[in-house]
């Protein structure tokens, strides 16, 4: 297949899969669940491709394509990638095979269709694949809204107990964001127009020489929209209600994928584009990336729901990622777009681990549980690997990026820096302790069962739970037990090891913890032309030190 047409099949492929999955009579829930499986592995194909077609030492953007869409206003469905679209587009194709895989025996009570979850779940795939590789801003901003709607369906429809409160703020949140972010993208067709010819492909953009206010302006409409699908501190808070409520799947594609939209939004749109205005504001934005550090490590600590808890520990990490970004480093740089990736990967995995601790003891609370290593070691092992992913370990995956985010802001921003390491020890702590409280010590309402390997699942408490992997608190089968000491005052729950199915789902995400913690030079290669190229069009030398023209170039 032709290089430049490689990005319009990863992206076509899995828009026609949904079609076709949703087409699906209602009783072919296997068949829908064989399709959407086949078409996500389809994806990662083209994604593999995609990364041994790039020169990572070429042109800036490659495998590009372009076909006029309305140009009567100059817009063209123009696709392209560079180094820091490529590992993103490699981690959309990782992780929703994996969410498939995760989802395939879950069945949602009611009504609901799970053909209508997997055809959601494949547009969400098209819609982010779009959004990393599209090179005109009109049609990026379409993505960046189209995404929300599958997204909100994924929790509207198949969440937890609060699900629909959680889908309508998510949606509204992103919503006001993009609208706000629509201004902007229509003043800079206007900046555009009065300089010549009225565009919206990027390298055209980049080339504007816009006037100081109107580029604080035109940057505020982007940040805004990009700080609230991150999420940075104080645009938060719809993440732990949509993170808590989504089904585990869900989960994991919200955090892995679809916030990392916001900070790529940063690197790819903000500082290219908006030079000076992203020097003048850094160290707001650094402020509130340090703040989001400790603050939300401070809430996860404090959290008794397990996914809530995961939630807050993604917008502790996206803080660093925020760090890296506008620490204005080619160093800091590449080791923010690193730990997009690898957040991804430890995160996605540490949600995945919980669900599957969920969907045994129906309930998300930390108090809940005890003593589960004595009967799922297997389970155990996993958990304590993503754990140690998440709190950055040496020798796991985000050890790496969060290394050479700090090492490379530590020049130019040594006191955000600095007060960003305490986020590091906040996060042993919080990782620990969740590890500590639901895997050893005496069982709390837990009944250990080393039962049959090969099963899916295990039966939940009597009286139903707090969540499922896809249904989330809507109730759960009826568990009996036979215990030798007097019966307990709470109801208790039987919990398994991995079954062969959840072995194969978690094995490719340890498995890239270990080896990108061991050696991320062949991602690192991809991604550091692509972070100079945008620190050179920021202002930053060779070298990668923060613009000379900078007032804030230190603390």
């Amino acid at each position: 297949m032709s290089g430049s047409l490689l990005l319009l099949a990863m992206l076509v492929v899995p828009a026609v899969g949904a079609a076709g999955v949703a087409a699906l009579p209602r009783a072919n829930a296997a068949l829908a669940r064989q399709v959407t499986l086949g078409v996500s592995l389809v994806v990662l194909l083209l994604a593999v491709l995609a990364t041994v077609a790039f020169d990572p030492g070429g042109e800036r953007f490659q495998l590009t394509t372009s076909t006029p869409w309305i140009p009567g206003f100059g817009v063209d469905f123009a696709l392209g990638v560079d180094g820091i679209a490529l590992v993103m587009l490699l981690l959309v194709g990782v992780l929703v095979p994996v969410v498939v895989l995760a989802s395939w025996r879950d069945v949602p009570p009611g009504r609901r269709s799970m053909r209508a979850f997997w055809a959601w779940l494949l547009l969400l795939e098209a819609c982010m694949v779009g959004v990393f590789a599209a090179t005109d801003v009109f049609l990026f901003y379409v993505f960046f809204e189209a995404m929300l709607v599958p997204m909100y369906f994924i929790v509207g429809s198949f969440g937890g107990p609060r699900r629909q409160y959680a889908a309508v703020k998510f949606f509204l949140y992103s919503l006001v964001g993009g609208l706000i972010m629509l201004a902007a993208v229509i003043g800079l067709y206007v900046v555009s127009e009065s300089a010549g010819e009225g565009t919206f492909a990027f390298e055209a953009l980049r080339d504007l020489d816009i006037d100081p206010g109107v580029q604080r302006l035109l940057f505020l409409g982007f940040f805004i929209a990009f700080a609230i699908k991150a999420p940075l501190v104080p645009f938060h808070t719809w993440l732990p209600d949509a993170g808590a409520e989504a089904p585990i799947g869900g989960s994991v594609l919200l955090v892995g994928v679809l916030d990392k939209v916001g900070t790529f939004g940063f690197l790819r749109y903000c500082l290219p584009l908006f030079p000076d205005a992203s020097r003048e504001f850094a160290p707001y934005v650094l402020a509130l990336a340090v703040a989001g550090v400790l603050y939300a490590a401070l809430l996860a600590m404090g959290q008794s729901d397990m996914k809530r808890l995961v939630s807050y520990t993604s917008i502790a990490h996206f803080g660093f990622i925020a760090l890296g970004v506008f620490a204005f480093t080619t160093e800091a740089g590449t080791g923010a777009v690193l730990y997009m990736v690898n957040h991804g990967i430890a995160t996605g995995l540490l949600f995945l681990v919980v669900g599957m601790l969920i969907a045994r003891g129906g309930s998300r609370l930390v108090g809940d549980y005890g003593g589960v290593a004595s009967a799922a070691p297997k389970l155990a092992g996993v958990f304590l690997v993503a754990g140690l992913a998440s709190l950055a370990l040496p020798g796991t995956n985000s050890f790496v990026s969060e290394f050479l985010v700090l090492i490379g802001s530590f020049p130019t921003r040594p006191v955000y820096t600095v007060l960003a390491t305490v986020g590091i020890v906040l996060a042993a702590l919080y990782v620990l302790l969740l590890y500590q409280r639901t895997m050893h010590g005496p069982p709390r309402g837990v009944l250990v069962d080393t039962g049959d390997d090969a099963g899916d699942g295990a039966a939940a408490p009597a009286g139903g739970g707090h969540g499922s992997p896809i249904g989330g608190g809507h109730g759960a089968t009826a568990a009996t037990a036979t215990l030798t000491a007097p019966a307990p005052a709470r109801a208790v729950m039987r919990v398994r090891d991995l079954s062969r199915r959840e072995v194969a789902v978690v094995a490719p995400l340890v498995a890239l913890i270990v080896v990108l913690g061991v050696y991320p030079q062949p991602l690192i290669r991809l991604i550091e032309p692509a972070v100079a190229a945008t620190m050179s069009d920021v202002g930053a030398d060779p070298a990668g030190t923060t613009p000379a023209t900078s007032p804030e170039g230190t603390d």
